[in-house]
């Protein structure tokens, strides 16, 4: 067989950034499968088994058949259990007296499904004394791997719309509802939100920001107890209520992922950043 040309052969470096950009980073198998491979044909039965047998098996008493197998279920990952996960990491978060201690406590919690797939504990970035926080979703793969929330392509964009209201990350404080990975970067349960819930609120409650602001339709429904989507809460100011009675003004926004997609809304998220901008010269 001859050689394949040159431009024929696939670039496997763009194949595999298409994976990874795809959330295809983990193997179903130890060893790879080749599907495509011919396999030889099965012989065929005779459609009358009986007439070929001999005629002292014919006559021979009928045995009774073998039972089946027993198909066993495939093992499956033991899941934690939610109900006493959510009240420890309840009692986890109210227990830390500063952010440093929660980070602790948080990296040692084992309540949490996601813990077991994700790389890193994404905790924050930026500067914890700021007047500005703004709260993601969950992790991505850039995320995951470097432990610091919006650092792909999602934080880039964001970078750049912080520095259009003369913001940057030594003057914000960013971190998300979920701290671990989701995999292949599925949404999150209602029940993995629910246990991570404690340790964001504790967060915020640390950090004491004069602003709010939600990156996206996921962090703003689960903080502002809401179920009203995003483009109808953007643009809108709401009032985040933490477990202590504290209350912080809070701007719902469009996830910078979102606006990826959709680049023609990035004018939405500009009014709100510009919104952002005039809240935080009026606090100060």
């Amino acid at each position: 067989m001859s050689a394949a040309a040159p431009d024929t052969i696939p670039d496997i470096h763009a194949l595999l950034a298409f994976y990874a950009e795809a959330g295809v980073d983990e193997a179903l198998d130890d060893a790879p499968i080749n599907r495509f491979e011919e396999r030889a044909p099965q012989p065929a039965q005779p459609s009358h088994q009986h007439e070929a047998r001999p005629q002292a098996q014919r006559n021979a008493p009928s045995q009774p058949a073998a039972p089946p197998p027993v198909a066993r279920p495939a093992a499956q990952p033991a899941a934690v259990p939610d109900g006493q996960q959510i009240a420890f990491a309840r009692e986890l978060a109210a227990n830390a007296a500063t952010l440093d201690e929660l980070r602790e406590c948080m990296a040692g919690f084992d309540g949490c499904n996601l813990k077991a797939t994700a790389k890193n504990l994404v905790f924050s970035d930026g500067n914890p004394e700021a007047a500005v926080m703004l709260i993601g979703e969950a992790p991505g793969r850039d995320e995951d791997l470097e432990g610091k929330p919006f650092v792909g392509r999602s934080g880039q964009l964001l970078d750049r719309i912080l520095d259009a209201i003369d913001l940057d990350r030594s003057k914000v404080y960013i971190a998300n509802v979920i701290p671990w990975r989701p995999p292949g970067n599925r949404a999150p349960t209602p029940q993995e939100t629910e246990i991570c819930r404690p340790f964001i609120e504790r967060q915020i409650e640390l950090a004491g920001p004069k602003v709010l602001v939600h990156l996206g339709g996921a962090s703003a429904k689960t903080l502002l107890n809401t179920t009203e989507g995003i483009l109808r809460l953007r643009g809108n100011w709401r009032v985040y209520t933490g477990p202590s009675g504290v209350e912080i003004p809070a701007m719902p926004t469009l996830h910078p992922a979102y606006l990826l997609r959709t680049p023609a809304h990035k004018r939405l998220a500009w009014r709100d950043f510009l919104e952002v901008k005039m809240k935080l010269r009026a606090l100060s």
